[in-house]
């Protein structure tokens, strides 16, 4: 008789199958068999918010093979992931094959973990089997009764107040505010001019090099000191000043400072280092991880796990895969390589030590190995975890900075510097310069591996000539800029998945969750990798702020998790947390239900004057968004759907929508459908408005008379071919990535996979240039012509 073991994917199952061979029978549940019902809440408030969990519609078949199997297995392992989800599911699968019936336990029945599929873990787990842990279990249920609760309790409150369809999610509607409030401080943001002074010096010995004023008089220059260079007139006049001082090299500092290796990944992190690093968003990092670790066929070799479990928030690495990495590193790096102790890394104090770092499980599987086997995403994110994992295991880099500063005494007749000499009460001033190099001793984990950054900074990384004190410098050069105070940056995924970690909003197994489901609700959406809150998003949000402030409270919510790890512990009671949550939630909810009146943003302004009565036409909110009506409403009830803005063509040629250039349109920050409505484009097959949609491949145009007409067109960049003259617009690939092709294909099949700018190339003078971007994110404009080479900055930076 075979032992059977029950885990929760197909692809975990064959390559336990393969571990444990004809000894075991492994099945998969393929994810929950049990939840709360679909089309009701399923939680009775009134006695002790006890849940009603059914069989998962489809479900029924798997769970009948479980029973099957189970009643002929001499020992049942339960082997779903080692977290609470895996505990609810082991929980759930006896539920259905033990005998509710009998009150004695079903001494088979064993619950395993590990945190690798390796033979020593797996095999090591059946060895000291256990049972399944209640505290795990009641910890899922109370954050699946909490999300029900307000799932239910919100959402019809959304549709009577909003519009109808809508819903609401507990820790999803805190992460839009977070994007919503961050929007408001960009719009709110005044900037604010301030200059910088940059020179160029040489000394006895070669090259020049450059040095930026850094105080005057020892004020620092910076805006939270008194000195600033406020203006181009003080600017203008201090390097007038400086033009004929005589400048010395006063002092040298030279600093020596280890940089020490970066933990191996959690969960947040490699979600944060592949959306920078790899474009990737949070959803497919866990999903192409969860690849790697539920086994990756090799050839002959078979199915093999390749990192270990994926959802964790420990940087606990087992002493085994300390060992074999010191002599990888040794073999590959050499001694120097490897630090005299195994590095440790501390985890924030509500992590689960009981799981690992994530981590390669094999050292004879290195990436470049592999690659045969990998798909081009599972390549690229096995690549990221082996290096980041082997390099936190070596020894840190040791790097030298040099410091010059330079000084001159400033005595001058001129005004604007008078004036500024005496708002800081000096007669004279002493401008110092300062100019820095950092020189990499020796490398040691930046051999292999460094992090990115969520903002793109400028790396002072100047190579500076071996002066010595007190020489005497000449001034080459002076170069006054100009620079304004930035707003806050808008969120990426990864600049979001750190908000949310450090504020304790969501778990790791949540943050993926939680950034696609506020995309799917379209209460946000993504531009150039940038979340921007819709105008929805932004109507839902403040009513709820308005309604349910404690609901969406940043603290509260994360007070709220921290109740649920508690459940875990067993330091708290989950009805008593339900309970404590739900009391003051209902009576919000019964507050809001007693207001009168749907919530719906003003109208908007427009030029266009309504035919029928002469009276302007404004954009009203509606229960399918915004549309255009007569502001005589409701004695004039005329109204039209919001049309694209079009600033080329015209209905006689073939009419094609053009967008603003990046970052140029005030409708990106809302809904992007909205700008103006000056224009008119037209079908060309039934005359009708056209109207911007969006669709599985992203957004189009299509015939406003839909379904009567389906004409439809895809939206032009105001770039044209170079091989026919016909539009070259945006489309998507099957897999949603943008790239852009001639309007006329397949006639023409000219394609791009970069974003066509319609500006000509100032070297070649081709017709147009495209953006790309660098590995820090920083886009920037290029020529595609053979042997051209341009290059151009963008002002803009995704950080």
């Amino acid at each position: 008789m075979k032992s059977l073991v029950i885990v929760e994917s197909p692809a975990k199952a064959r390559t336990i199958n393969k571990i444990l061979g004809n000894e075991f029978r492994v099945l998969a549940s393929i994810g929950h068999v049990k939840d709360l019902p679909e089309k009701e809440m399923g939680v009775d408030i009134e006695n002790d918010f006890k849940p009603h969990y059914i069989v998962i519609p489809g479900k029924e078949k798997v769970i009948k093979e479980l029973k099957k199997v189970s009643k002929e297995a001499d020992r049942i392992f339960l082997a779903p992931d080692p977290d609470r989800e895996g505990e609810a599911i082991a929980w759930h699968i006896v539920s259905e094959i033990s005998d509710l019936k009998s009150r004695v336990p079903d001494e088979r029945i064993y619950r395993i973990t590990f945190n690798e599929i390796t033979e020593r873990a797996v095999r090591e787990a059946i060895k000291t089997p256990n049972k399944i842990d209640m505290k795990k279990v009641e910890a899922q249920q109370a954050r699946r009764i909490l999300d029900r609760l307000v799932g239910y309790c919100l959402s019809p409150l959304l549709w009577r107040k909003v519009k109808g369809g809508l819903s609401a999610g507990r820790v999803q509607s805190v992460a839009v505010r977070l994007i919503v409030d961050r929007e408001r401080g960009i719009e709110t943001f005044k900037k604010e001019e301030y200059w910088s002074i940059n020179a160029e010096f040489e000394g006895s010995k070669k090259p020049s090099f450059w040095a930026r004023l850094h105080s005057i008089e020892h004020r620092a220059q910076s805006t939270e000191h008194k000195f600033l260079i406020p203006n181009e007139e003080i600017a203008t006049a201090i390097v007038n000043d400086l033009r004929d001082k005589e400048f010395v090299l006063s002092k040298i500092e030279r600093k020596q400072r280890k940089k020490m290796p970066y933990p191996p990944f959690i969960t947040s992190t490699l979600q944060q280092e592949a959306a920078r690093k790899l474009r990737f968003p949070a959803k497919k990092t866990m999903a192409v991880a969860q690849q790697l670790y539920e086994g990756i066929e090799l050839g002959g070799e078979g199915a093999v796990g390749l990192i270990t479990y994926m959802r964790t928030d420990s940087h606990r690495i087992a002493p085994e895969a300390q060992e074999w990495a010191r002599e990888l590193i040794d073999k590959t790096f050499g001694k120097d390589y490897v630090p005299e102790k195994p590095p440790q890394y501390k985890s924030k104090a509500t992590a689960q030590e009981a799981h690992e770092a994530i981590r390669p499980t094999y050292p004879t599987k290195r990436p470049e190995d592999i690659r045969q086997f990998l798909s081009k995403d599972q390549q690229a994110l096995y690549t990221l975890i082996w290096n980041c994992f082997i390099s936190s295991q070596m020894s840190p880099a040791q790097l030298e900075q040099t410091t010059f500063i330079i000084e001159s005494e400033v005595r001058s007749q001129n005004s604007e510097l008078q004036t500024l000499n005496s708002e800081l009460n000096i007669n004279s001033s002493l401008a110092e310069f300062r100019a820095s190099g950092t020189v990499i001793r020796f490398p040691g984990f930046m051999a292999l591996y460094t992090e990115s950054k969520d903002e793109v900074e400028d790396e002072n990384g100047l190579t500076l000539p071996p002066l010595k004190e007190g020489e005497r410098l000449r001034l080459l050069n002076l170069q006054p800029r100009q620079h304004f105070t930035q707003p806050p940056p808008r969120y990426t995924e990864a600049a979001l998945v750190k908000a949310l970690e450090e504020k304790g909003i969501g778990r790791p197994s949540t943050y993926a969750t939680i950034l696609s489901t506020i995309q799917d609700r379209k209460y946000v959406h993504k531009i150039d990798g940038k979340f921007f809150p819709t105008e929805l998003g932004t109507v839902v949000n403040g009513f709820l702020v308005e309604r349910f402030p404690e609901l969406i409270d940043i603290g509260f919510t994360a007070k709220l998790e921290g109740e649920l790890d508690h459940i875990e512990d067993g330091k708290r009671k989950w009805v008593k947390v339900v309970r404590d949550f739900y009391n003051p939630f209902s009576h919000d909810l019964t507050e809001a239900i007693k207001t009168t009146g749907k919530i719906k943003p003003k109208d908007i302004p427009t030029e266009t004057m309504c035919e029928k009565c002469g009276l302007p036409m404004v954009l009203r909110w509606g229960r399918h968004g915004r549309f255009i009506a007569c502001s005589g409403f409701p004695k004039c009830k005329n109204t039209k759907p919001i049309k694209p803005d079009s600033t080329e063509q015209r209905a006689e040629s073939t009419p094609s929508l053009t967008l603003p250039p990046r970052g140029g349109g005030q409708g990106w920050g809302v809904d992007s459908e909205l700008r103006t409505l000056n224009s008119e484009l037209n079908c060309e097959k039934c005359g009708s408005p056209m109207i911007l949609k969006s669709g599985k491949y992203g957004k189009f145009l299509a015939c406003s008379r839909y379904p009567e007409c389906r004409n439809t067109k895809p939206i032009a960049t105001g770039v044209k071919c170079p091989q026919d003259s016909g539009d070259i617009v945006e489309r998507r690939s099957r897999k949603g990535k943008p790239f852009w092709s001639c309007s006329n294909y397949p006639e023409c099949k000219f394609a791009l996979w970069y974003r066509p700018v319609n500006k000509k190339c100032p070297q070649c003078s081709a017709e147009f240039i495209v953006e790309k971007r660098d590995r820090t994110g920083k886009i920037y404009l290029s020529c595609l012509k053979k042997g051209c080479g341009y290059k151009e900055d963008s002002k803009e930076v995704v950080v």
